[in-house]
């Protein structure tokens, strides 16, 4: 007769996280939000699905997905890999998880390790690829060539995506106008549709945000877990820089760094903030080890002949990592916000969307929508993170469990 196994810590945790209707509802809308920065170039784009003329057809749509003249930045060709994968590397995962649910508990998680692995290891290599390869074809404004094809007589066909804009494209004849059908959200005032430049933000802040945070928590980890795992003047030592690093406003340090650099892109906002934001985390598990590293099973480690590697990443570190999950959900939030107020005040990644250069365009300009729309979009974005973050916390909490 087969028993039933005891649940991991991770699956305590998810079922305690399920019963929390808003933390769960967040969180499917944080994940709306990441399709949504996946898939934006089937909604916006100047480049045709379908092309014809003169009875040859083709898809400039899908050659400009890898196009380093029209997606120039690493962040768009990494998402764009990230759509085209999907197809297999999704479905693919969701099977494996099904197929294993009736495996015992270490060969279910060798399996959905192993496919996960493996997805990533196929977006890795498809990412690698496109970026050892760039492909650059010649500049083409479609709706432009459209219509100059069909003032000469030519017969086209052409069925674009629903916003059919570039976000750099700019038309000065159309800058500053007002909501229309064409313009859900107006333009700028180099006449750049905004709702376009809106929705391709999502991407930027939402990379600058994850992949900030895993830098800075990395570092914080990493620090945290030698200053409590040998004390004494290694603690004392890591403690004093720490102490220097909190000392100066964090935002002060950002904005001075960032004057330092010439032409800033989005990773020196990444590592910039990732300098100044490891010190929590590794306050986080510093404590935490503290704590943990009297306790018995440490004790038992050390006398079956563990090494001080194995001990601390494989034995205290996962009893401690709690805090600092909670720690990375809200650090998401925060570092959102400071790569909008960096680009609101001019110092961050002037080739790219960013929301908050679509509100520092209201400032200037005065358009309510400029306004509006970016700061609707980092509310809501923020919110969401808050909101899983709180779930987060109230499911690793012991005390709340039920």
């Amino acid at each position: 007769m087969q028993h039933a196994e005891d649940p991991t810590y991770g699956e305590i945790v998810w079922g305690q996280f399920q019963k929390r209707k808003i933390g769960m509802t967040s969180l499917y809308a944080l994940l709306a939000l990441v399709a949504l920065a996946v898939y934006v170039p089937i909604l916006a784009s100047n480049k045709p699905f379908l092309w014809v003329v003169a009875g040859e057809a083709t898809s400039p749509w899908l050659a400009s997905l890898f196009d380093r003249n029209f997606y120039e930045n690493a962040v768009d060709i990494f998402f764009n890999v990230l759509m085209v994968t999907s197809p297999l590397v999704v479905p693919g995962i969701i099977w494996r998880f099904k197929s294993t649910k009736g495996l015992p508990g270490d060969e279910k998680k060798s399996k959905r390790r192993i496919a996960i692995f493996m997805a990533l290891g196929l977006i890795v290599a498809v990412f690698a690829g496109v970026t050892a390869f760039p492909t650059q074809s010649e500049k083409t404004v479609y709706p432009r060539m459209e219509q100059k094809l069909l003032d000469q007589g030519e017969e086209v066909t052409a069925v674009y995506p629903v916003l059919p804009y570039s976000f750099r494209d700019t038309n000065v004849r159309e800058s500053r106008l007002g909501s229309s059908f064409s313009h859900p959200l107006g333009t700028d005032s180099a006449g750049r549709d905004v709702m376009t430049r809106l929705v391709f933000g999502t991407r930027i802040s939402l990379t600058i945000g994850v992949f900030a945070v895993a830098i800075y928590i990395t570092i914080g980890i990493v620090v945290g877990a030698v200053a409590g795992f040998y004390g004494g003047r290694v603690d004392s030592a890591i403690q004093r820089i720490i102490e220097v690093v909190i000392c100066i406003p964090s935002l002060f340090l950002i904005l001075t760094m960032a004057a330092f650099i010439e032409d800033r892109s989005i990773f020196h906002i990444m590592f910039i903030i990732a300098i100044v934001r490891w010190t929590g985390p590794a306050r986080l598990v510093r404590a935490e080890f503290l704590r943990l590293r009297r306790l018995d099973f440490v004790a038992a480690a050390e006398a079956a002949g563990y090494g001080t590697r194995h001990i601390i990443f494989r034995e205290i570190l996962p009893n401690a990592i709690g805090p600092v999950l909670v720690s990375a959900t809200f650090g998401v939030a925060s570092a959102i916000l400071v790569e909008s107020t960096m680009s609101f005040l001019g110092l961050g990644d002037i080739t790219v969307p960013s929301w908050g250069q679509i509100l520092n365009s209201g400032r200037t300009t005065g358009v309510w929508t400029l306004i509006l729309a970016p700061g609707f979009a980092i509310f809501l974005t923020v919110s969401l993170l808050n909101l899983v973050g709180e779930g987060v916390r109230d499911a690793l909490d012991p005390k709340l469990r039920k």
